[in-house]
């Protein structure tokens, strides 16, 4: 028999990605807990479970851990759920479901009624497993909460739905919102049409928007709902006559007697849906005849006088349209499992008689009371009950005892109330003082009572003294006949004469609200009054709840008042420190906190298992042991004492970690100076700092004017230029402040003195994104002829490239942001106080040529030209610095995660973040729009998954088909690194992202960074058993080489291992740098190159032996793609052979060749980094010696092979095992669906029925792999009806390829995937006017020179330059074995056409046998062959008549 809590607890655990399970007081357990420790061993969905103690903040927890669906569990408790409420504005936006397990009362549910959108009442443990679905649908689909409120305690059982079919259920598109009938109208509820009560169908004129179409959006999920569970889901239930004259509506638990329906014209109306309610809706429910509604509802606690849902049954009966007169009562819904017929009929005779009195069916259960029930004590605590016991004997005062229950209620265990008694009986100690202080001013007082008196007021506060003394005083004042009204008042007081130390016991669950709890006001009081807070929370289970438990952190928040006493115990670990840090709490004057640990999960627990949890603790600095006394730093001496050894040990490891002392070090940087430091240093440290501000101090007293230093910059050149200028301006003593362009408008310029400006140059001739608003102000102000700079000096430095442009009619585009702001300056009446700089890229030294040489005339004009700097810049941080100093790839990112204030990641952590597969983007079709509005850009996060070998299995092709459409743009690409990249992931999503992926056993770990990136290799359908041989060999390497860091695990996993010996990171082949720059590597299978195998940094080239058998590698190595433009430094190159390796050395090979690049590759300068530059450098045979010197063993000689394509091969083939592999033509790679083209669902549903694989190919391309004869017919119909079989496109699309570029790379200049296939539709003409259609010509695109589209190898390329202009490229060879050259350096689409018009068309006519475009145009004359990389440039530009520039009149030949 299935109950409605396990029912719920089920669906609850299969829909969500993030489960809270909020806990019950100990010693009981949750009710859901069995059900969900038997579903994570049995189930494959597997979401994050969080417990939330008795006592915490669910509601904090459930925003800080947002999914696509976080499920909330609990039974109901007003302290739970007044938690809640405090929330509900924040959780009401959220995919969430608060499920909440009802006894007999609603009171405490109904609080959350009107904070949430939907709220849900079940009274079955059937309707309540149909709901919590239905609210899973709801929360998922609309991204709103869903409260489903239901009874623990039913009498039926629930039939459920099978797991596999819930997912599919919860991820199906949207129906539409209301079904129609066949006439046009609104089928109204319950399936009865007509106007029964005068109303439309519809929705009626005084229903509020808002509500009707979150019904609407309820109506479209119940339908859904009813499709998988085959039973309705309704909004009203109705039961009785179909002509009534009262209306019964319930609101709760409503188990009606047997022979109800025989009480003649009732209609009784069960409630399902609380909220929203139409008006509109309630009134079609509601009969016309009926002239009496009575309103029950099952709330025990109301202490307002109207209940909601009578409330809204006025609301809507408002707007009936009849005249007859209707009568509305409320009353109380009781327990009608004791109601029998004639107490319905007593029900409407009471009705009649009274209508103002409130009406009650059903007998009231009794309020629980609490007062008898002394709380259950755990016995593990008395460890520490115990030890204060023997400590204090019986001055020990426990203000909220547990045995107070009984004579105070529940509130007596509270720490509100302990601080109150506590206050109280403070403050009668002080009456009894001020009385004692009065009765020894009465000069009558005998001398010895009086001696005795003063000695009691000396030593109140000394524990055994006072003791003494009070009984002694006691019976001396009740000896005495003295008639002074104090003596009255110290004998009522008497209890309070002897010292007592007073404790508040708490658990940890205390610190989870301190802002607003009352442990906040304990510390904040003053008072002397000690807290003790056990933490039961075990070593072994800290990451198994909410990881953010941890900040709010008892100790540190103590500390920060500065005046309270605080310590961290372990009774398992240091007994002696436990009695020390007790003993000194109750002697400090002023509250005291003591963190005491105490590890188990049941009282079933054994000490020895305590006692392991504790050591593990302590040892790894969980939990560290101190004391921290205020009253020692009063006294001169440090108030921090440091007890755990471990920690002591290994302190600056320690301080890393996520614990209690590294927050204590954050707050108060000197202590960890003075714990990891010597007195020597700190000394030395401490004169260099007041040196360092007295030299300062006497620059900035030097009479200089102020700087100002505005830049424009897009790239991040002219920004650090800028920096630059500002600090040696402040070295020079002149006060120096920098900003960017837009920053300032022309009325806060023309306020300004002296102001440098520094910009590029970006598109054609454009300012940078952050100068143009201020240009188009400045073009504004010169054109109006207006002059208000009058006052202004100025001086421009502009950056550019003098060969970006090399056409004569494109030149004045050099620089042109730069001179065009010094003439507009100077034109607004703004004074050149320096004339311009001008920094070219062709420079020897870059645009640091022309900066030397400007610099020094703006420190002439300024005056400060004679003042001598000595002290040396700061050295500029590169990635180099970053990669080091980050902990091995840590960083800030976990912190920078939990920053929502910002859409983006700091700078420093963006580049670590590449490593993680992860890059920063913004959206940049919006990015002038956003700042032209003040806002920050619309950044969004690229995430690449780490795919060896590009093989993918059905389950995981949907799960990447799932995170694009719930964290991502709705579309995902597969990459020619043969893996899937996900765009516009925004900040909130990218950790939900990157654990989905690894559910499926993906990762993104190495998908970028300076590290070995994804592993490619050639996808061959035809010769099945070496490909899964070279697939095999592809996971080998990417195993063998990927970095070995626990930052990855520990930042999006939550998997953070640190045992006794803290475990350190190692990195056994990166070392602490990794790679100087990323490292790529490719696997070909002869006769097809479609991997590119020569444009990767290492390249595995198969070996086949006349039996199939694959013998082992030719190897080669050294070549890459990425070029800056105008910089001849920079160049592609294609790789080089040196050798031969069997498979079982390959994986050897790829470690020694990437280890030689780590040692040898260039650090300084990062676009000299790749491996194609180190090996020019050093020379082939001599990187090749230090690769076998460190294999030991030379490789053998190269082998012979021959490709002929680097293409894919489309449509059906068969392998060599008999199955089936279709090869999918995707246009640039990108997984959508468009009109006609709905390859996303096709291949959603393709992945469904699917018992093979999907391999991507490194063309960006797919192949619906492995399918069985069986299955044949099954999958051609699904790719004839998505028409993904459809391969008639030409050649010259089947053979293109492009880049992602605009809107989100953050590196594009011009368009690329969404400007191709427009390009190809255009060139393609050309092509069949020349019989070329099916002919294959390789063209492909990028947005930038960086290469990701390997356009360097291609027949005919473009690579972006700026909006529109692209650098022509031809001459590649066809199977990717030579490099094509720059034909034409900026061309726009008309000049494309007319160029390929011509060419294409000799093409056609002369080509020989066989013979390929590339080849081609090398053969015509038109461009001339690159036989290295070094000497790419040369002869660029076209070759004789068809050079740049030659004589028009050649043209045609």
């Amino acid at each position: 028999m299935v109950s409605s809590v396990q029912a719920v607890a089920r669906v609850a655990f299969l829909t969500a990605d993030v489960l809270v399970d909020s806990l019950p007081p100990p010693p009981s357990t949750s009710d859901f807990t069995a059900t969900y420790s038997s579903l994570s061993k049995s189930s494959t969905h597997k979401p994050r479970v969080i417990s939330s103690p008795f006592g915490g903040d669910p509601g904090s927890t459930l925003i800080r851990n947002t999914a696509n669906l976080t499920s909330f569990t609990t039974t109901a408790s007003p302290q739970v759920l007044s938690r809640l409420v405090l929330h509900l504005g924040e959780i009401s936006s959220l995919s969430v479901v608060l499920h909440l397990a009802v006894v007999d009362d609603l009171s405490d549910v109904l609080l959350l009624r009107s904070g949430v959108p939907f709220f849900l009442l079940s009274t079955t443990a059937q309707q309540a497993h149909d709901n919590a679905l239905l609210a899973a649908r709801l929360a998922r689909l609309e991204r709103k909460a869903v409260v489903h409120a239901f009874y623990s305690s039913t009498d039926d059982s629930a039939e459920e739905v099978s797991e596999e079919k819930i997912i599919p259920f919860l991820l199906s598109g949207k129906r539409p919102a209301t079904p129609k009938a066949t006439n046009g109208h609104v089928t109204p509820l319950n399936g009865v049409n007509g106007h029964t009560n005068g109303h439309s169908n519809g929705h009626s004129a005084g229903d509020d928007s808002y509500a009707t179409s979150l019904f609407k959006q309820y109506e479209a999920a119940a339908l859904d709902t009813l499709s998988v569970v085959r039973r309705p889901l309704r909004p009203f239930y109705a039961r009785g006559s179909s002509e009534p004259h009262t209306v019964i509506i319930t609101l709760g638990k409503d188990r009606l007697p047997t022979g109800f329906d025989s009480v003649d014209g009732v209609l009784y109306l069960s409630v399902a849906l609380a909220n929203p309610i139409p008006r509109s809706r309630l009134l079609s429910a509601i009969p016309s005849s009926v002239t009496r509604v009575i309103v029950l509802e099952q709330i025990y606690r109301w202490h307002s006088r109207w209940t909601p849902l009578y409330l809204e049954a006025v609301a809507a009966l408002q707007e009936r349209s009849t005249e007859q007169e209707l009568s509305i009562q409320s009353g109380i819904l009781g327990d009608l499992s004791q109601v029998q017929v004639p107490d319905i009929v007593q029900l409407l005779q009471k009705s009649s008689s009274s209508s103002s009195s409130r009406l009650l069916l059903g007998p009231v259960p009794p309020a629980s009371s609490t007062t008898d029930v002394v709380p259950h004590m755990p016995k593990h605590e008395s460890a520490y009950t115990k030890i204060l016991s023997h400590l204090f004997d019986d001055r020990l005062e426990i203000a909220n005892s547990p045995s107070l229950v009984a004579s105070q209620g529940e509130i007596a265990t509270t720490p509100e109330y302990a601080l109150g008694r506590v206050r109280g009986q403070l403050d009668s100690r002080k009456e009894l003082l001020s009385s004692v202080q009065e009765l020894l001013q009465d000069g009558d007082l005998d001398q010895d009572l009086h001696a005795l008196l003063s000695k009691w007021v000396l030593v109140k506060d000394d524990a055994a003294k006072s003791k003494a003394l009070s009984k002694e005083v006691v019976e001396r004042l009740e000896a005495a006949s003295i008639s002074h009204p104090a003596v009255n008042q110290i004998l009522s007081l008497r209890e309070f004469l002897p010292a007592r130390s007073r404790w508040i016991i708490g658990s940890d669950a205390w610190s989870y609200d301190l802002g607003s709890s009352g442990l906040h006001h304990a510390i904040a009081s003053g008072l002397d009054v000690n807290i003790l807070i056990l933490d039961t929370l075990p070593y072994s289970q800290r990451n198994n709840v909410d990881p953010h438990r941890r900040k709010h952190d008892v100790g540190l928040y103590a500390m920060n008042h500065g005046d309270v006493y605080v310590a961290s115990v372990a009774v398992f670990s240091s007994y002696g420190q436990v009695l020390q840090a007790l003993a000194e709490a109750d002697a400090f004057k002023g509250p005291s906190v003591v963190l005491a640990y105490l590890p188990y999960q049941s009282e079933d627990a054994s000490a020895l298992e305590i006692l392991k949890e504790t050591k593990l603790a302590v040892d790894s600095g969980y939990w560290p042991l101190y004391r921290w006394n205020p009253s020692k730093e009063q006294a001169g001496k440090e108030p921090f004492s440091l007890d755990s050894d471990a920690v002591k040990n290994d302190l600056k490891q320690f301080l890393d970690r996520q614990n209690h002392l590294s927050q204590l070090v954050r707050s108060t940087p000197q202590m960890a100076a003075d714990l990891v430091s010597n007195l020597g240093d700190t000394v030395k440290e401490a004169r260099k700092k007041r040196a360092q501000e007295a030299y300062n101090a006497l620059l900035t007293s030097l009479d200089a004017p102020p700087l100002l230093v505005l830049y424009a910059s897009d790239g991040g050149a002219a920004e650090k230029k800028a920096k630059r200028l500002a600090n040696r301006a402040k070295a020079r003593g002149l006060t120096a402040t920098i900003a960017t362009l837009d920053s300032y408008t022309l009325e806060t310029l023309a306020d300004e003195e002296h102001v440098v400006f520094v910009t590029s140059t970006a598109g054609q001739g454009e300012p940078p994104q952050n100068g143009r608003t201020f240009f188009k102000s400045l073009n504004a102000a010169a054109l109006r002829g207006d002059q208000p700079l009058s006052k202004v000096k100025f001086s421009v430095f502009a950056m550019g490239d003098s060969h970006y442009w090399p056409r004569p009619e494109d030149a004045h585009y050099y620089n042109k942001p730069g001179k065009d702001l010094d003439s507009r300056l100077e034109k607004l009446g703004a004074e050149r106080f320096a004339d311009i700089g001008l920094g070219d890229d062709q420079d020897a030294d870059g645009s640091e040529t022309g900066y030397k040489a400007w610099e020094p005339l703006v420190w002439k004009a300024l005056g400060v030209d004679s003042v001598e700097v000595t002290e040396a810049e700061p050295e500029p941080i590169t990635n180099e610095h970053i990669k080091a100093a980050s902990g091995y790839l840590r960083g800030t990112i976990s912190e920078g995660l939990q920053d929502f204030t910002t859409g983006a990641l700091a700078a420093s952590d963006t580049q670590l973040t590449k490593f993680h597969g992860i890059y920063q983007q913004d959206d940049r079709d919006i990015r002038e729009e956003r700042e032209t509005q003040g806002v920050e850009p619309a950044y969004s996060f690229m995430i690449r998954v780490r795919m060896p070998g590009g093989v993918c299995k059905p389950d995981q092709w949907l799960q990447m088909d799932q995170i694009a459409d719930e964290h991502g743009s709705g579309t995902f690409k597969i990459t020619t690194r043969q893996t899937f990249q996900f765009h516009g992931v925004i900040k909130r999503h990218l950790k939900p992202a990157i654990q989905d992926i690894n559910r499926v056993l993906l990762d993104t770990l190495a998908a970028c960074g300076d590290v070995n990136r994804n592993v490619i290799c050639s996808s061959i359908p035809t010769m099945s058993k070496l490909h899964e041989q070279v697939y095999e060999f592809a996971k080998e390497v990417s195993e063998h080489l990927i970095p070995q860091t626990t930052a990855y695990h520990e930042i999006w996993l939550d998997k953070k291992m640190v045992a006794g010996d803290a475990l350190k990171d190692f990195e056994p082949l990166y070392g602490e740098f990794y790679l100087p720059r990323k490292f790529k590597i490719a696997i070909a299978v002869p006769p097809t190159n479609d991997v590119d195998v020569f444009a990767n940094d290492l390249g595995f080239i198969a070996i086949v032996g006349d039996d199939g058998e694959l013998q082992g590698f030719n190897v080669t190595i050294g070549g890459g793609m990425g070029v800056t433009h105008g910089n001849k430094k920079t160049y592609p190159r294609i790789g080089s052979l040196i050798g031969f390796c069997t498979p079982e050395q390959g994986k050897y090979v790829a470690e020694k060749v990437m280890l030689v690049q780590r040692d040898h590759g260039n650090r300084t300068d990062r676009k000299n980094a790749r491996l194609k530059y180190t090996i020019d450098r050093m020379g082939l045979d001599v990187y090749k010696a230090e690769v076998e010197k460190l294999l030991g063993y030379e490789l053998g000689a190269v082998r012979p092979y021959s490709f002929d394509r680097n293409v894919d091969d489309f449509g059906w083939h068969t392998g060599s095992d008999g199955k089936h592999h279709f090869t999918v033509f995707v246009e640039n790679g990108r997984i959508q669906d468009e009109a006609g083209k709905e390859f996303k669902t096709g291949l959603r549903e393709i992945a469904k029925v699917h018992k093979g694989t999907f391999r991507l190919t490194a063309n960006q391309h797919l192949l619906v792999s492995d399918v069985a004869d069986e299955d044949l017919e099954q999958i051609k119909g699904l790719l004839r009806k998505y028409k993904l079989d459809n391969l008639e496109f030409s050649g010259l699309r089947l053979s293109s390829s492009a880049c992602v570029a605009f809107p989100t790379c953050g590196l594009a200049m011009a368009e690329s995937e969404r400007y191709l296939p427009i390009l190809i539709d255009k060139v393609e003409k050309i092509c069949e006017e020349n019989g070329l259609r099916h002919d294959s010509i390789v063209m492909r695109m990028t947005g930038c020179p960086n290469g990701c589209a390997r356009p360097y190898v291609a027949e005919i390329a473009f690579v972006g330059k700026a909006p529109g202009n692209y650098a022509m490229l031809l001459g590649g060879g066809y199977y990717g074995q030579r490099l094509n050259k720059i034909y034409r350096e900026s061309v726009t689409e008309p000049e494309i056409l007319a160029i390929l018009r011509p060419m294409i068309k000799r093409y056609a006519l002369e080509r020989l046998e066989g013979e390929r475009f590339g080849d081609f145009v090398i053969r015509a004359g038109y461009i001339a062959p690159t036989t290295e990389g070094r000497l790419w440039y040369e002869n660029s530009g076209g070759e004789g008549v068809h050079r740049e520039g030659a004589p028009v009149v050649a043209a045609a030949a």
